[in-house]
C-alpha cells in the first residue's frame, strides 16, 4: 500500500491545492497548488545539485567577500595598534563593539524561536523558513562572538574566561555578567549547531541519492550518517529533534536575558532597571524575524520559491513581528514612565537627555522604525501579505533595533552623574569598517550555505502536502 501511494506522489496527485483562503477552514493553506513529492524535492535539491551557478550569486557572494575584507583589515589594525583606534573614551567605555554583540546575538533569536518553540507548538508553517533561519543564527552568532573578543584587547588569552584547571588558580570572576555572556553564547551557538545539523540529516540522504557527481555523493553520504529513512530512523530523528528543542526553548529567555544583565546590574541611569531582561527578548525576536523576511523575500524571489515559501508564512511572521514589536513598544514606554515614577532627578535627565540632548536625533530615529512605521501598517493583511512592504518594514526595523542598542549604550553613559567627566562618542572609520566588515562576512557565509546545502528542510515539507497520507518510512531517501 505504502509503494502505491508513493508511486501516486512521484507521478504527480491529481487533486488541486492553492496557496491561498481556504474555503471550509478560512485559513492559509501552506503549500501551493500541484505540489507533489517529487516537485518538492526536485525543487529544493536542484537548487544545491544545479551544476551551473547563478552569475547573480557570484556578484552578490563577490560584493560580500569584498565588504568582509574591510573587516579582516580593521582587526589586523585593531591588533597592531590597540583599541584606541575606535571612538571609546572617558566617559563613552563601551562603543560599536558592545552595541554589534547585543544586535547581532538579537538578530540570531529568531532562528531558535522558530525551530524549538514553533516545533514545541507543532506549528506546521515554521518548516517553509526554519532551515534559513536555524543558518542565520549560527552566522549571526559567529559575527557578535567576535565583537566581546577583540574589545578586550587580548583575544589570544580569552581561554583565561573559561574554568579550565591551572597551576595558578586563576579563575574566572563568575559574579561579571560578561563572563555569563561567554557561557550563555557558548551554549546557544552549541544547540543552534547541533539542533541545524540533525534537521538536517534526512536531506542529506536525498541529496546523497540524488547526486551525479561521485564527489558529492561521498561528501553528502558522510554528513548523512548512514540515513535510509527505516522507521528506527524517523523515531530517532524525531525524538533527538524534540529533545532539542526541549534544549533550545529556555534559551530564547536565557541568552538575550543574561546579555540585558551586562546593563541592568550597573547601577547607572538608563541601564540600571528591570524591565531589560523582557524588554530586551522581544527586541531580540523582534530583529529577529525582521532578519528573516530581509533574507526570505529576496530568496523566494531568485530562486522562484513562492509555492514553498507563501504569503502565509510573510503574514504570520509578520504578525509576530507586530506582537513582538508591542512589546518593544511598552518597554519604551515603562522607560518614560518609572524616569517620571522614581522621583530621581538622575533618571528624569537620564530620559530628557536622551530625548533632547545632544543625540536625541537617535532616539527619534529608534521611535520612527521601531513604533511609528511597523506598528502602525502591520495591523493591514494585505500590506502583510505585499513581499515588497514587508521586505521595506524588515530593513527599517533591523535599523531601528540598531539604534535601539547605540541609545542604550551610548546615550547612558556620555553624560553621566558628574558634569566636569561628561563627553561625546563619535566613531571613527574602524568603527565602521568592522561592523560593515561583518555584514559582508554574514552574507557571503549565507551565501556558501544556500548554495551548497538544502535551504528549505525537503522530508518537513513533503509531509505537510494536502491529501499526503503515506508515512515518512516508506518514502525512500532519494525521492
Amino acid at each position: 500500500m505504502a509503494t502505491t501511494e508513493l508511486k501516486k506522489h512521484e507521478e504527480g496527485h491529481t487533486e488541486t491545492h492553492m496557496a491561498g483562503i481556504d474555503p471550509v477552514t478560512g485559513e492559509y493553506r501552506v503549500i501551493a497548488e500541484g505540489q507533489t513529492f517529487k516537485s518538492v524535492t526536485e525543487e529544493i535539491s536542484g537548487v544545491v545539485l544545479n551544476p551551473h551557478t547563478p552569475m547573480g550569486w557570484f556578484a552578490i557572494f563577490g560584493i560580500g567577500g569584498a565588504v568582509a575584507t574591510f573587516l579582516l583589515v580593521a582587526v589586523t589594525w585593531l591588533f597592531l595598534k590597540g583599541t584606541g583606534i575606535w571612538g571609546i573614551t572617558q566617559p563613552v567605555a563601551w562603543g560599536f563593539a558592545i552595541i554589534n554583540f547585543v544586535w547581532w546575538i538579537g538578530i540570531g533569536h529568531a532562528g531558535t524561536l522558530i525551530s524549538a518553540i514553533l516545533l514545541l507548538f507543532k506549528q506546521s508553517w515554521r518548516n517553509s523558513i526554519n532551515r534559513f533561519a536555524e543558518a542565520m543564527t549560527i552566522f549571526a552568532v559567529v559575527c557578535a562572538g567576535m565583537f566581546p573578543l577583540i574589545h578586550v584587547g587580548r583575544p589570544w588569552v580569552a581561554f583565561w574566561m573559561l574554568p579550565y584547571p591551572n597551576t595558578m588558580n586563576l579563575w574566572p570572576q563568575f559574579r561579571s555578567p560578561l563572563l555569563w555572556d561567554v557561557f550563555a553564547v557558548s551554549t546557544y551557538a552549541t544547540i543552534s549547531v547541533v539542533f541545524w545539523y540533525i534537521g538536517m540529516v534526512p536531506d542529506f540522504g536525498t541529496m546523497r541519492d540524488r547526486a551525479k557527481s561521485k564527489v558529492a555523493q561521498y561528501l553528502y553520504g558522510l554528513v548523512s550518517l548512514g540515513w535510509r529513512g527505516s522507521v528506527r530512523h524517523w523515531m530517532r530523528y524525531e525524538t533527538a529533534s524534540l529533545l532539542l528543542a526541549g534544549l533550545a526553548t529556555p534559551l530564547v529567555l536565557s541568552v538575550h536575558t543574561v546579555i540585558s544583565f551586562d546593563f541592568a546590574v550597573a547601577v547607572l541611569p538608563g541601564w540600571h532597571t528591570t524591565i531589560f531582561p523582557p524588554y530586551f527578548v522581544a527586541g531580540a525576536i523582534y530583529s529577529g524575524f525582521a532578519m528573516v523576511l530581509t533574507l526570505a523575500i529576496p530568496l523566494r524571489k531568485a530562486y522562484h520559491l513562492e509555492n514553498l515559501v507563501t504569503d502565509r508564512h510573510i503574514d504570520n511572521m509578520g504578525k509576530v513581528m507586530l506582537a513582538t514589536g508591542f512589546i518593544v513598544a511598552y518597554g519604551y514606554g515603562m522607560e518614560v514612565f518609572m524616569a517620571w515614577y522614581s522621583a530621581s532627578h538622575w533618571e528624569a535627565f537620564m530620559m530628557w537627555n536622551r530625548m533632547f540632548g545632544p543625540m536625541g536625533w537617535s532616539y527619534w530615529v529608534l521611535v520612527a522604525c521601531n513604533l511609528v512605521i511597523p506598528l502602525t501598517t502591520l495591523w493591514s493583511r494585505k500590506l502583510r501579505t505585499n513581499p515588497a512592504y514587508m521586505f521595506f518594514i524588515s530593513i527599517v526595523v533591523n535599523i531601528g533595533m540598531w539604534f535601539e542598542r547605540f541609545v542604550i549604550v551610548v546615550t547612558s553613559l556620555y553624560r553621566d552623574f558628574l558634569p566636569s567627566s561628561w563627553g561625546t562618542y563619535r566613531a571613527t572609520k574602524w568603527d565602521y569598517m568592522t561592523y560593515v566588515g561583518t555584514l559582508g562576512l554574514f552574507t557571503a557565509l549565507f551565501l556558501l550555505f544556500v548554495r551548497f546545502l538544502p535551504m528549505i528542510p525537503m522530508s518537513e515539507i513533503r509531509m505537510m502536502l494536502p491529501g499526503a497520507k503515506i508515512k515518512p518510512s516508506a518514502v525512500k531517501a532519494g525521492d
